[in-house]
């Protein structure tokens, strides 16, 4: 069961300078592995004079992550595997950093790099604000006319919205609800109809 949790509640930016090269951290809530690309080509464009736009993304929570890191010229593990680390840390998911770097004339060599990077991505995390979210599954049943009031109260009971429904031999509905409620309301659902009604998972 996909259990709620903590997301992005909006975009942040942070910036801090380290031996006169310029960190400019980017963090946002995206939900696939394509609005993570597309955030970090909005990142390419928007500063296209940058010396790096290092990143990493979690997309996810607990046992069900996709996640992905990128150096971006920067030596081999000294600033995407540092902002992925914090990320991991952070309790969050479905979660983007990319951290912009105008290189001020200063190499800060391979601690110096893990350091800023880490820095930024630290401070565009204590500067993040959250909203929880609820993990959602959408549903199908068929029932007979008999039960469709009654499953329309369960329903209810159970944070579901029905999307769409129709009449005929039998009335088919078609309903979203949180996923922690679904095991709940399907066992509702068998016991009111003696184990007729079954739901159609649709995703």
């Amino acid at each position: 069961m996909k259990e709620p949790y903590h997301i992005p509640a909006g975009r942040v930016r942070v910036e801090h300078e380290v031996s006169r090269s310029r960190f400019i951290a980017t963090l946002d809530w995206v939900e696939t592995v394509e609005a993570a690309r597309a955030f970090i080509n909005e990142r390419r464009v928007e500063m296209p004079d940058a010396s790096h736009h290092v990143y990493a993304f979690k997309i996810g929570f607990g046992g069900s992550v996709t996640e992905g890191v990128s150096d971006d010229g920067e030596p081999t593990g000294t600033s995407g595997p540092p902002i992925l680390a914090v990320l991991r840390g952070s309790n969050v998911g479905d979660v983007i950093l990319v951290v912009t770097r105008y290189f001020g004339g200063t190499k800060l060599g391979t601690g110096g790099l893990v350091r800023a990077y880490g820095d930024a991505a630290r401070a565009a995390i204590a500067a993040m604000r959250v909203r929880l979210k609820i993990p959602m599954r959408q549903v199908g049943l068929s029932v007979d006319y008999s039960y469709y009031e009654r499953v329309k109260l369960i329903a209810a009971a159970h944070q579901a919205v029905i999307d769409d429904e129709s009449f005929a031999g039998e009335v088919t509905l078609f309903m979203t609800l949180p996923e922690s409620q679904v095991e709940s309301f399907s066992a509702a659902l068998r016991e009111l109809s003696a184990g007729r009604i079954a739901l159609l998972p649709l995703d």
